[in-house]
């Protein structure tokens, strides 16, 4: 046993909002968009890449502020793509009878990103229900030449799920039913529109888990996830979705109406569907060509069907949250967890003492241990409580006697699981309150990935209102914001492209696990070499010849 870590938990931890979805509640009322002043240096015309965010007061209207349109705001010129006329609106009802959305009430939030700092202008959105209806949307809309945004759960944090122009937008909605899961082998094949969240229920009930767990978990749809190769709180144990995604259907716009198939052949009158939804663990034939749309974002092809593998249920989960003196213990206390607790160890997430400042001030919640630099949170799970058990009581004795943590508490129920994960999962929310916020996503070395908060800390001064750092320290995968009670082109003249440059020169990436979608496909540059991102670009023409899928995202403009 460890006497030192005594679960205190005051009535008071947290007061809760009525109807607000863990990790993902946020008022709309709070945010506003970025500038369109480009920061100095920004290649290729880079501008306001990171999101911006603004607090508002409340009004009694429920509608939020109206964002800017994204061409307004940004840069950025539209492509010489057709104009949706009526016939195409006929054509559309035919491929999918009564679920063509043209009304402007109910495109507005079609148009709107999550963070509502970007909008576009579509004035369709189509809703079909299975892979044929898509085949024939991209069929039609390649050989019209109109230009084609998909849209899963419009939960991206990088401005990819919206369009920036007219586009038309392609929802997955109604692509929601579970195709087989089998309970032996945990392969669940599914369609893209699944939400998350019921995924995780359907499986749950059949004692396995989902491989990805997100904050977004309520409204993103497991295409999306797939499509943007979403990291999430589960990554450190069950890796990325490159390794569980064992097979995809997705929809390409490429003219012929020819089928590549690898496994239960559907040859369809339009469009060219790329039928790769095997359910194999192993399967060494060929190019894995599922890779390529992983994490494509949508430029590549409209994925339509999911086949993924989920780990058993685990029977004892544990989350302990603790306090630690200084960033070099966070590390140590990161590397003996790794060799004490194995094979249980499920999530390692660290956040420094602004950020629980933040969320105490903004939140209410209120921190289970005494006010340390940094705070980590240790999750394990099993399949035996009592080994596990004793496995992280030898660890938080270790890590205690040693003084790399000065302060704990511990939960083994679900109630206080959950609870503590909100001090984690709500940051971001806490962030939008606290002014315009600049925010990065990037990786880093782990030994390294707290340098820059503090490098940016001196760098900004009194410019910044906070400068805080937060994230999967298991994955090295650091979440940087800034806050500033107004948006200010010199404070993001002096972030950008320094924090690129900065990471650059770390070998990082620019992107950890929120992808490049519309704001950050002009500083893929800092993370990939000139000729990988000429065959990046030289797929994109094979797979999309006219360049109609997901226009203006993910790889920056030609020259």
């Amino acid at each position: 046993m460890v006497p030192h870590l005594v679960p205190r938990w005051p009535v008071c931890l947290f007061r809760w909002r009525a109807a607000c979805t863990l990790g993902a509640c946020v008022p709309q009322s709070a945010w506003a968009g970025a500038s369109r002043t480009p920061g100095p240096g920004s290649p290729r015309g880079a501008v306001g890449t990171s999101p911006l965010v603004r607090r508002g007061g409340s009004s009694s209207s429920s509608r939020a502020p109206e964002v800017m349109l994204t061409r307004e705001r940004y840069p950025v010129q539209r492509l010489p793509f057709s104009v949706v006329s009526e016939e195409d609106l006929a054509a559309f009802e035919r491929i999918t009878p009564g679920r063509v959305v043209t009304d402007p009430e109910e495109l507005e939030a079609s148009n709107v990103d999550w963070l509502r700092t970007v909008r576009g202008c579509s004035k369709v959105l189509l809703k079909p229900q299975t892979t044929e209806e898509v085949s024939h949307i991209l069929r039609y809309c390649h050989e019209r030449n109109l230009a084609v945004n998909p849209q899963g759960g419009n939960t991206g944090m990088v401005g990819g799920s919206v369009p920036v122009f007219d586009e038309i937008i392609l929802s997955t909605a109604l692509m929601n039913q579970v195709i087989s899961f089998h309970g032996v082998s945990g392969i669940l094949v599914c369609q893209a529109g699944c939400i998350l969240e019921e995924l995780s229920r359907y499986v749950e009930e059949r004692d396995f888990i989902m491989p990805l767990d997100l904050g977004a978990k309520g409204s993103c749809h497991i295409g999306g996830n797939v499509a943007t190769n979403a990291g999430g709180l589960r990554f450190l144990r069950y890796g990325s979705l490159h390794g569980t995604v064992l097979g995809l259907e997705v929809v390409c716009p490429a003219p012929p109406p020819q089928v590549c198939t690898l496994l239960h052949p559907q040859v369809l009158a339009d469009g060219t569907v790329l039928n790769c939804l095997t359910s194999l663990r192993k399967d060494n034939t060929g190019y894995d060509l599922k890779q390529l749309f992983i994490g494509s974002e949508g430029t590549l092809g409209v994925i339509t069907a999911v086949s993924i593998l989920c780990p058993p249920k685990p029977r004892a989960v544990n989350v302990a949250f603790l306090g630690c003196p200084g960033f070099a213990e966070v590390l140590q206390t990161f590397s003996t967890c790794k060799g004490m607790l194995g094979e249980i160890l499920s999530a390692f997430e660290f956040m420094d003492a602004e950020c629980m400042q933040l969320v105490g001030h903004h939140l209410g919640l209120i921190s289970p241990v005494q006010e340390s630099p940094f705070y980590v949170l240790i999750e394990t799970s099993g399949s035996r409580a009592g080994h596990d058990a004793e496995k992280l009581s030898s660890f938080l004795e270790h890590v205690l006697d040693f003084g790399l943590v000065t302060d704990g508490t511990l939960a083994t129920d679900q109630r206080r699981v959950k609870m503590l994960w909100a001090l984690r999962e709500r940051i971001t929310e806490a962030l939008s309150r606290d002014g315009c916020v600049y925010k990065y996503d990037i990786s880093l070395p782990v030994e390294r990935l707290y340098d820059l908060v503090s490098d940016l800390r001196a760098r900004l001064g009194p410019q910044a209102k906070h400068v805080v750092g937060y994230g999967h320290l298991g994955d090295g995968n650091l979440h940087l914001n800034v806050t500033a009670e107004a948006f200010s082109a010199s404070l993001l003249g002096a972030l950008e492209p320094y924090v690129y440059e900065w990471t650059a020169g770390q070998q990082g990436s620019v992107s950890a696990e929120h992808g490049l979608g519309f704001k950050k496909k002009d500083v893929l540059s800092y993370s990939k070499p000139p000729a990988a991102l000429q065959l990046m670009q030289q797929l994109k023409a094979l797979l999309d010849p006219k360049g109609i899928l997901n226009p203006y995202k993910t790889l920056p403009a030609r020259a």
